[in-house]
């Protein structure tokens, strides 16, 4: 068994006490850490394993590969046909990164609703007066869940303590938890949003959901109703969000992706007064790479045990 491992963004090492547990794990297989995809080249034809993000590139080298455990938190950027049309089994981070994504959720929705980002922007200019009309308390607002995942559900915990009414879509049949109120299908979308103080986006990029937020549901939106994107930018499209906050239709949107990144320095959300616009790094956190390499190498002994793995992704749904 020939593991190759790959660092990068989300992974920046593998250390030297988690290479001996893999050694382990993989019955004293050969292993194989590399730093860029370019070192990689020479390993890809014989690894049976790959932890990492192995792009549409480097797909047809990896002759030998049965199983890939993603490093990318979106399985978006492995739906390529090649992939979704082998038998490669693909794994990832699926229901580990909520807790820092909702973090990131709610300091965008508090820039937000506090008024941060002008009291920020005009220091040492003291605008109390100015700005104390508009800050909000969350306390009784009611927050929409835009799929009730891993990152959905740990919104939603941040959500109830925040004293707010927690209500959610999903297109699949997921468990309701404690803390979300209700639970609807897709079919009744328009008629969430209407509902909703506060609009999180927390499901992944797929077919259904590219473009989701479009001028329909904007329309459908509160015109005092905010909007929240930590998940994948073409959820939204940007332009569509632009227009609803130009005509009054909500009145902030609090952004870590955007359907086009780095966004140019010229688009109006970096200067928008209701925008909060933060440069995709809500995966960040001390504890991510940790978390997932623990649980590649649990998975390493399920896989050869023949066993079910943790984390895995539905090729043809996307996630």
């Amino acid at each position: 068994m020939k593991i190759l491992m790959i660092t990068g963004l989300t992974l920046p090492e593998v250390t030297e006490e988690e290479l001996a547990e893999i050694y382990v794990a993989s019955g004293e297989g050969e292993l194989e850490l590399v730093h860029s995809n370019e070192d990689a080249q020479k390993h890809l034809e014989d690894a049976e394993i790959i932890l990492g993000v192995v792009n549409r590139e480097m797909f047809p080298k990896a002759k030998s590969l049965r199983w890939l455990h993603s490093t990318a938190a979106g399985a978006d950027m492995l739906m390529y046909p090649e992939m979704v049309a082998s038998d490669v089994v693909l794994t990832g981070e699926k229901g580990l990164v909520g807790d820092h994504l909702s973090d990131h959720a709610f300091a965008l929705l508090l820039a937000l609703t506090r008024q941060l980002k002008r009291q920020i922007l005009e220091a040492p200019k003291w605008i109390r007066a100015e700005v104390r009309p508009h800050m909000l308390e969350l306390s009784g607002f009611r927050l929409g869940v835009v799929g009730l995942g891993g990152t959905g559900r740990a919104v939603a915990r941040r959500a109830k303590a925040f004293g707010m009414d927690v209500i959610a879509v999903d297109s699949e049949k997921v468990e309701q938890v404690p803390e979300v109120s209700e639970l609807q299908g897709m079919d009744r979308f328009h008629d969430f949003l209407g509902r909703c103080n506060v609009v999180v986006v927390c499901c992944p990029l797929t077919k259904e959901t590219r473009g989701l937020f479009n001028d329909a549901a904007f329309a459908a939106m509160q015109p005092s109703s905010y909007i929240v994107n930590v998940t994948r930018g073409p959820i939204i499209d940007d332009q569509a969000l632009l227009r609803a906050l130009e005509s009054g239709k909500i009145a902030g949107a609090g952004l870590d992706v955007v359907p086009q990144e780095p966004l140019p320095a010229e688009h109006p959300f970096w200067k928008h007064p209701s925008v909060v616009l933060t440069p995709h790094t809500a995966g960040a956190s001390q504890f991510r790479a940790r978390r997932n390499v623990r649980r590649f190498i649990e998975n390493i002994k399920h896989y050869r045990a023949g066993e079910a793995l943790e984390g895995e992704i539905d090729k043809n749904k996307g996630y």
